[in-house]
């Protein structure tokens, strides 16, 4: 594989680094954690922003710095409350491995962030991404931070043909940015390089024209920017289809089941669900019309409702109040969601809670659809 980043002279590199910091210097995204070099505000962020836009995040770092402001204040949060902050986010693994990461700071190193990056990286979920941002944002340590955007505006840069889904592949993108990284300001660099991947030289249509490294990139001498990076397609998720029941007792409030302690949405509430196979899923889905009811407008129901759970006495409405999908990544959920109501003592185990009471428990994503589609039906019977 040609290495062109060995053909740049010592002047190169210098007059690169130049030109592309002060193009940062100039349009760099005024975010709340670059406000300071502070280790742990830092860390917070990079992790949020794995896996979710920037837009997003923002709300959610202000919420998590005024809950959780410091290390301690992270390492003893009640879990509970922890995922409750981190509602919405997804990829709840992040938020406990975050906190056990802040328990074995405070253990190891005395509350301390740790300042080298051999210690960085052995905090729990922290990878070589991370640990790079980390220490050359707050440390000056030169240290590339290499992700998608990285490898792609590097990609293009020198014409490296490496597939950047193959982890293998990252030991070449790390040599070429320790060529070029700066020694005096690699949290500046690294910046700029996620700055330029996510708004100039983004994965379709580069606006090579507004590139404040235009004239560096061997792609664009080559005409060839649409080429890079190269990257082999990855495996689809797997389809899995669910029935959700919205089950109601006579005080009016409404099953929830918790999810097991470890595995997917670990911990978190949702309505009971069961698996069935795709045929039955599109049978009931064309079977049961959402218009063919109101909510709560009659009492009576069809003596050949659906049974779903076929062991618990429960009255299903003959009608399916919507459809949700939830796409993880090795898992795509679809979900038809159906209400009923208890009619005798239940073996199925969860908490019975009323509505108003919701905000107490942690909710997945899926779950959040499943409540929106309840709640707009609730909204529709009452118009």
């Amino acid at each position: 594989m040609s290495k062109s980043w060995e053909d740049w002279s010592a002047s190169e590199v210098s007059q690169f680094q130049e030109d592309f910091l002060a193009w940062y210097q100039q349009e760099k995204r005024n975010l709340p954690w670059r406000y300071n070099q502070d280790p742990y505000r830092i860390w917070i962020s990079e992790i949020m922003l794995q896996q979710t836009r920037v837009d997003t995040v923002i709300d959610y770092f202000y919420r998590f710095m005024e809950e959780f402001p410091t290390i301690e204040a992270l390492a003893e949060a009640p879990e509970d409350k922890l995922l409750k902050v981190w509602e919405g986010l997804g990829y709840y693994s992040r938020a406990r491995n975050l906190q056990a990461a802040a328990k074995q700071i405070m253990k190891e190193f005395n509350g301390q962030f740790p300042t080298t990056v051999e210690a960085i990286r052995s905090l729990k979920g922290i990878g070589p991404y991370t640990a790079g941002a980390i220490s050359s944002i707050a440390f000056k340590i030169a240290e590339p931070a290499i992700d998608g955007n990285v490898m792609r505006v590097v990609s293009r840069l020198f014409c490296i043909e490496a597939d950047i889904a193959k982890a293998s592949s990252r030991k070449v993108f790390d040599e070429a940015m320790r060529t070029i990284i700066s020694q005096d300001q690699p949290g500046d660099f690294n910046q700029a390089m996620m700055d330029l991947g996510s708004s100039i030289c983004t994965p379709t249509n580069p606006q090579c024209e507004s590139c404040p490294i235009q004239q560096y990139c061997q792609a664009y001498r080559e005409k060839r920017q649409t080429e890079f990076p190269v990257k082999s397609k990855k495996q689809k998720p797997k389809d899995v289809y669910y029935v959700a029941g919205i089950i109601e007792n006579k005080q009016q409030e409404i099953l929830l089941q918790q999810r097991p302690e470890t595995g997917l949405l670990a911990s978190m509430w949702l309505f009971p669900l069961e698996e069935i196979s795709a045929t039955r899923f599109n049978e009931l889905r064309e079977q049961y019309d959402p218009k063919a009811w109101d909510l709560f407008s009659s009492s009576q129901v069809a003596e050949d409702s659906p049974a779903f759970f076929p062991e618990q006495a429960v009255i299903w409405q003959k009608k399916v109040l919507g459809e949700v999908k939830h796409v993880f990544s090795h898992l795509r959920w679809h979900i038809l969601v159906f209400y009923g109501r208890q009619a005798a003592p239940l073996t199925l185990e969860g908490h019975w809670v009323k509505p108003s009471d919701f905000s107490n428990y942690v909710f997945p994503k899926p779950q959040q659809k499943m409540l929106e589609v309840f709640e707009n039906n609730l909204a529709d019977d009452k118009d």
